[in-house]
C-alpha cells in the first residue's frame, strides 16, 4: 500500500514538473512583453551582455528585466497617439458584437433544441462544417459580399455584421447543448400556467442558462476585440480604426517602436481579463436554479 502511494505521488512530481516546463515556456513571451512595455525604451536590445559574461549576466540576457522601471512608454501611448479613439472603437464593435451574436446565438440554439422543423439536423451540420474552414479562405467571399454587395466597407456595421455570423456556428453548438440540459417539464409548467413561448424563454430558459450566455457573451467579444485580418482589410480611415489595427503602424518597415508595441498589448489585454474575471462566477457554475412545479 504505502509502495503504491509513493509511485502515485512520484508520479505526481512528475507530472508537476512537466507542467511547469510548458508553464514557463507560455509565459515567457508574457515576460518579454512586461519587459519591454516597462522599460521606457523603443528597441529590444537594451541589456548588455558584457564581454566575459558571467552566469548571472548570461542568465539576464536570458531572463530581461529592465535597470529602471517606467511608466514611460504608456504615458506616450495614451497621450501622444490616437490609441484611446482606436480603443473606444474596439469597444464599440465588440460590444455590439456580443449583444447581437448572444441573441442570435441564444434564440437559433432555442429553436434547434426544442423544435423539430425540415432542415433541423442540415442546419446543425452546415454550422459545423462552416467551423472547419480557416478564417482566412472565407476573406474573399465576405469582402465581395460586404463591401461590393452591401456597400458596407470601411463602416463599423459591417463589421459588427461579419464578427457576429462569424462567432455564431460556435456559440450556437453550445447553447444548443446547454439547452438540452434543462428540463422539459419547467416549460410545460409554465404552459398550463399560461405563460407564453417569450415569457418561457426571456424569463425562465435564459435566466437558467446563464453559464453558458456567459461563455457565448465572452466567446463573442473576444471574437471581436482581438480580430485583426478582417479589420484590417475593411476598415481604411486610421480613425475609424480598432486596437489591433492601430497597434501594427508601432512596427513597421522602416521604424519599430517595440515600447509602445508592448504597452498598447497589455492595455488591450485589460478589458479582456476584466470581463473574464467579471464573469468567472457564471463560468464555473452549473445549473443551480430552476425546479419542476409538483
Amino acid at each position: 500500500m504505502s509502495g503504491n502511494k509513493s509511485f502515485r505521488g512520484g508520479s505526481h512530481v512528475g507530472l508537476h514538473i512537466f507542467l511547469l516546463i510548458f508553464a514557463i515556456i507560455a509565459l515567457y513571451p508574457v515576460l518579454w512583453v512586461f519587459t519591454v512595455a516597462f522599460s521606457g525604451q523603443q528597441s529590444l536590445a537594451f541589456v548588455e551582455v558584457p564581454s566575459d559574461p558571467t552566469f548571472f549576466d548570461r542568465l539576464r540576457a536570458i531572463v530581461p528585466w529592465p535597470e529602471q522601471m517606467s511608466l514611460q512608454n504608456f504615458r506616450d501611448v495614451l497621450t501622444d497617439q490616437p490609441f484611446l479613439r482606436w480603443m473606444l472603437n474596439s469597444a464599440i464593435v465588440a460590444g455590439a458584437t456580443t449583444v447581437l451574436g448572444v441573441f442570435l446565438a441564444c434564440t437559433a440554439a432555442y429553436a434547434f433544441s426544442r423544435f423539430n422543423f425540415p432542415g433541423r439536423k442540415a442546419g446543425m451540420m452546415s454550422f459545423l462544417i462552416s467551423q472547419m474552414f480557416p478564417g482566412t479562405l472565407l476573406l474573399v467571399p465576405i469582402y465581395i459580399i460586404i463591401v461590393s454587395w452591401l456597400h458596407l466597407g470601411n463602416s463599423y456595421f459591417g463589421l459588427i455584421l461579419v464578427y457576429s455570423v462569424t462567432a455564431i456556428p460556435f456559440c450556437v453548438w453550445m447553447m444548443k447543448g446547454y439547452f438540452d440540459t434543462i428540463p422539459l417539464e419547467i416549460e410545460e409548467s409554465a404552459i398550463m400556467d399560461g405563460a407564453s413561448r417569450q415569457v418561457i424563454f426571456f424569463k425562465i430558459i435564459l435566466p437558467l442558462a446563464k453559464p453558458a450566455v456567459a461563455v457565448t457573451a465572452l466567446f463573442s467579444f473576444m471574437t471581436a476585440w482581438n480580430e485583426f485580418i478582417l479589420a484590417a482589410t475593411f476598415l481604411e480611415e486610421e480613425i475609424k480604426y480598432t486596437a489591433p489595427v492601430g497597434l501594427k503602424f508601432f512596427v513597421g518597415g522602416f521604424a519599430s517602436k517595440w515600447g509602445y508595441f508592448a504597452a498598447g498589448s497589455i492595455i488591450i489585454s485589460l478589458p479582456v481579463v476584466l470581463l473574464f474575471l467579471y464573469l468567472q462566477k457564471y463560468l464555473v457554475s452549473g445549473l443551480t436554479a430552476g425546479g419542476v412545479k409538483g
